[in-house]
């Protein structure tokens, strides 16, 4: 596996991110379609609109699916991260870092880990900042 950095930690799961959402994306075109076609016809404009509810709802059901995921994992890394800020310096984390950016200091090496939440803290750096103020990478595998 590559190791990971700034330009490649982002990541993109092309069945899930590409496929599917195109496969919902026309299975919920192709239910408006079949629900103006059946416009009309009495005995299939319930049969359309069932299908476009529940086309909707597929589209709803993956965008919620990826957001709860990554909000348990959000909670599991900041847990993480103050567990390692106690550990090194024996106080938890500054409550005025916000979830974005403690999640962009998890890629700081223990080295610069606590002078770097401490400068974050002090000048409210952005996520994007704090991930390129980074001078030694530790890589995250197995986020979602």
């Amino acid at each position: 596996m590559e190791n990971q950095n700034y330009k490649n930690h982002r990541r993109l799961v092309p069945m899930f991110h590409y496929f599917l959402f195109a496969l919902i994306t026309l299975v919920l075109i192709g239910s408006f379609v079949n629900l103006y076609k059946s416009i009309g016809d009495h005995e299939r404009i319930y049969s359309a609109d069932l299908i476009v509810s529940l086309s909707i709802a597929m589209l709803f059901s993956f965008f919620f699916m990826r957001i709860f995921a990554l909000k348990a994992q959000d909670r599991a890394i900041r847990a993480e991260e103050n567990l390692r800020h106690f550990a090194l310096t024996g106080k938890l984390l500054d409550t005025r870092l916000g979830v974005k950016q403690v999640i962009a200091l998890r890629f700081s090496s223990d080295d610069e880990f606590v002078e770097l939440a401490k400068k974050a803290a002090d000048s409210n750096m952005s996520a994007e900042a704090i991930k390129k103020a980074i001078k030694n990478w530790k890589g995250d595998y197995y986020r979602a």
